[in-house]
């Protein structure tokens, strides 16, 4: 039995367009683009697009995702984006061209891998330049690294590094930490005595540096899906990107319920089904909207976009949504569809369920 709502409405030619003003941008600046597609659960119409409309090679974190796509049939070569186990470098090796790789234990393994399986495969050496994730922090270490891959692994090669920024540190990217990511691909090319190929100057959030055109010289390569599915954050403060838009996923959910509540809960509160103990603000008597959605299909809803002006997200558990719709100028009824825009993190939620159902829109624009 297939559950008809919520739906995801994917717009294939919006998406396109996306690609399509992206990689331009990027073109001009020298830069190529891994498209990633951890965020859309790897859909194969979604990778497809990036691969026709200008990605040089296809990124993911998940090694089941990859196999998804090659099994469509899509082109790579394909980048594992998280710094493997080494319980998966079987896998790493047979599906990936490429793999970012920061811990040399590891990168000792991977080649031992190679040579069991008698392939080759480029490595992307990791800098951490502040954002506290993965990477070599001493910079050292990292040439003595990149060096032995070069000299002493024969199925290895050293295609190039990069750096990942914001993720998890929320630093942002800037014109001095990449160029900090270039002087260190400078050390290492002095030190193999050839240029590196690739210098990976992180992902979506550096796109701001290209968009501004402030991306130095020596970054050649960015890593970007998110830009592509729902565009940047505004809190990036990039206002003017009017060339991306924020509508090439639409979220369907049908109203199940519509009444009159007090806007505070009454009662002795504790805390909610996800262990929190959220704060209320009291504005009175508020016409409230259920939807059959929750965070079960969207992870965290209190940031979904209604497309219906006056209609706010009050909050949810599971399987519900309740929404304010006092303001609303639609008149909703039970049965009705609400629609949203999404963030990087919905889709994530969405496209990764069995039971949302996704539908595939070729022709709006």
């Amino acid at each position: 039995m297939e559950r008809q709502f919520p739906r995801l409405i994917v717009h294939e030619k919006r998406f396109q367009q996306n690609v399509e003003a992206a990689m331009a941008r990027c073109r001009e600046m020298g830069i190529a683009v891994c498209g990633v597609i951890k965020g859309c659960h790897a859909l194969p119409p979604i990778a497809r697009i990036m691969r026709q409309y200008g990605t040089s090679s296809l990124g993911t974190s998940r090694l089941e995702q990859v196999k998804r796509c090659r099994d469509a049939g899509i082109e790579g070569p394909y980048w594992l984006i998280r710094i493997p186990a080494m319980s998966e470098l079987p896998d790493v090796v047979s599906l990936c061209e490429v793999s970012l790789q920061s811990d040399l234990t590891t990168i000792k393994a991977l080649e031992q891998e190679c040579a069991k399986q008698n392939k080759s495969h480029s490595v992307i050496v990791m800098a951490d330049l502040g954002d506290l994730r993965e990477g070599f922090w001493d910079k050292d270490e990292m040439v003595a690294a990149c060096v032995a891959i070069e000299r002493t692994m024969p199925y290895l090669h050293l295609l190039g590094i990069g750096v990942n920024l914001s993720c998890y540190g929320s630093v942002r990217p800037t014109v001095e930490k990449m160029n900090d990511l270039v002087a260190i691909a400078q050390r290492i090319e002095s030190e193999i005595g050839r240029p590196l190929e690739v210098v990976s100057g992180g992902a979506t959030s550096s796109f701001t540096l290209v968009h501004n055109r402030t991306m130095p010289k020596g970054i050649n390569n960015l890593r970007m899906g998110e830009l592509f599915l729902v565009n940047l954050p505004t809190s990036w403060g990039v206002t003017d990107m009017d060339y991306m838009r924020t509508d090439a996923f639409t979220l369907q959910a049908e109203v199940i319920e519509i009444r009159e509540k007090p806007s505070h809960p009454q009662g002795e509160l504790c805390i909610d089904a996800f262990g929190r103990k959220p704060t209320y603000v009291d504005i009175g008597v508020r016409k409230r909207v259920l939807l059959a959605m929750g965070r079960a299909d969207v992870g965290d809803m209190d940031n979904l976009i209604p497309r219906d002006e006056g209609i706010t997200v009050v909050g949810g558990s599971s399987d519900h949504c309740i929404l304010d719709v006092t303001d609303c100028k639609r008149d909703l009824k039970v049965g009705d569809i609400v629609e949203f825009s999404l963030l990087y993190g919905h889709l994530l939620f969405l496209t990764s369920r069995e039971d949302v159902n996704i539908i595939y829109d070729a022709n709006n624009n």
